[in-house]
């Protein structure tokens, strides 16, 4: 062997060398990136809250009222609770709906009420823990890491995908996020066509599977279009063409899984395939498919795809939803609205329409929730929803776009509120949690159990305040 060649085979073998040292460290450096702060245990005494503002989302704003939360739960709302006769007094109006339970009921408060904590919330608010829909939470870590973005799939027709397999509740993010009363995420596979299934979890978890929130079937379909309309005839025919075919492969996926749902009914299935097995819900009306689609165009095509095979849809995105609120009406769809805080998608249009959109959905009747969709960026969601306010939504609705109807756009009856029978997601604040310079938030609780609030962003504060 030449002297050349030796150096070059001591070369190759040092390159392979660093290369397996690199590969073996990459578990060792997300391990280093992982968030410090323990998840909460689960809620071991009962808790009431006194003299609070409460923000119910189902019964209106209720003042000087008390909370009580056991097991996880909300169990009474209520104006002027006694503790110590473990009762309810009826309020001064004949209005009952001013309380969420009677004296006939205090019998069942005894127990609860054995050394129960007292939390004096006076000049405070309690909001219902807010839901971010349309996230990459825990999905991504470094967006310019390929490593450390698990959001994407090849292909275009990946039902059988679960984007929770994906997802990492020590992300270093999940607690810059949650400080600002995000209590659940909906975490959102990205891609190309049928990218795959989501699902809600919550925002302070040990492993997956405390963090997975039970609910229906989440398929997510990212409508074909044409991204930049070239203004070249020849390029701009190719372009068109090219939205047929795609659209077009999209049809043939759902009449392939049709297909295969009739095969498997009378048992003449031959061949077992994953992607048309987990498309089985959808078809049985036990799931929900995501349309991500922003144009009328989008949208209509959406509907009509919704209509040939009868799916529950959402529409993602929905810039121009309420354009087509009949339409979207027929099939009983919802819109998850995701451009609160953005500029108008048209020259021609107003500059501020974007911002008005909530409230045009509202007035078109069409059934929305606010998203801001990101991974570390959803924080922004209380802020985008009060952005809304100053563009025609209450106070009360935009508060309701993000928490009730939120869980609603999921087919989840038990979150979203501060109500009885509802999981005790509650957020402790000082001020308006709409409000980014006064919002003051204290203490979150998700299912009873009060959540560290510290987070990367406070550490780095506070270490380079002693600089």
């Amino acid at each position: 062997m030449t002297l050349n060649a030796s150096f070059r085979a001591t070369a190759f073998k040092q390159t392979i060398l660093k290369q397996t040292i690199a590969l073996l460290s990459l578990p060792l450096c997300f391990m280093a990136n992982a968030h410090d702060m323990l998840p909460a245990k689960a809620q071991s005494q009962t808790i009431l809250f006194t003299n609070a503002t409460v923000h119910t989302v189902t019964n209106g704003v209720m003042q000087d009222s008390d909370v009580l939360i056991a097991d996880g739960k909300v169990i009474a709302v209520a104006q002027d609770l006694d503790v110590a006769k473990a009762e309810v007094t009826e309020p001064a109006t004949s209005n009952s709906s001013n309380t969420s339970l009677n004296s006939s009921m205090s019998q069942d408060y005894s127990e609860l009420l054995d050394g129960v904590q007292i939390i004096d919330a006076s000049g405070k608010h309690l909001y219902p823990g807010l839901i971010a829909l349309d996230t990459t939470m825990g999905l991504i870590e470094v967006e310019m890491m390929r490593p450390s973005n698990d959001a994407y799939e090849v292909g275009d027709i990946n039902p059988q995908l679960e984007a929770i397999s994906a997802f990492n509740p020590d992300s270093e993010i999940i607690p810059t996020v949650r400080v600002n009363g995000i209590t659940h995420a909906q975490v959102v596979p990205q891609g190309d066509g049928l990218a795959g299934q989501s699902a809600l979890v919550s925002m302070d978890s040990w492993t997956v599977e405390d963090a997975l929130v039970e609910s229906n079937k989440q398929f997510h379909l990212y409508w074909p279009h044409i991204r930049w309309l070239s203004k070249d005839s020849d390029k701009r025919k190719e372009q068109q063409q090219d939205l047929k075919l795609r659209i077009e492969k999209v049809y043939a996926a759902f009449l392939d899984g049709q297909r295969y749902q009739l095969a498997a009914k009378s048992g003449n299935v031959n061949k077992k395939d994953l992607r048309w097995q987990a498309l089985a819900p959808l078809y049985e009306g036990k799931a929900q498919l995501f349309v991500h689609a922003q144009s009328q165009k989008q949208i209509e095509e959406a509907i009509a795809l919704s209509k040939q095979f009868g799916f529950k849809l959402v529409i993602v995105g929905g810039y121009d939803a309420w354009r087509v609120a009949g339409a979207l009406a027929e099939v009983n769809a919802k819109v998850i609205y995701n451009r609160t805080l953005t500029l108008p998608k048209r020259n021609d249009e107003p500059i501020d329409l974007a911002f008005k959109i909530p409230a045009l959905l509202k007035q078109a009747q069409v059934p929305f929730a606010l998203a801001f969709s990101s991974d570390w960026n959803s924080r922004n969601l209380p802020f985008a929803a009060g952005q809304t306010v100053a563009y025609g939504l209450t106070k009360e609705e935009a508060l309701k776009s993000i928490t009730l109807d939120a869980a609603k756009v999921l087919d989840i009856h038990d979150m979203g509120a501060i109500a009885p029978g509802f999981r005790a997601n509650i957020i402790l604040a000082t001020g308006d949690i709409l409000d980014p310079m006064q919002a003051g938030i204290e203490s979150i609780y998700i299912d009873g159990r009060k959540i560290d609030l510290n987070n990367r962003h406070q550490q780095l504060y506070q270490k380079y305040l002693k600089r």
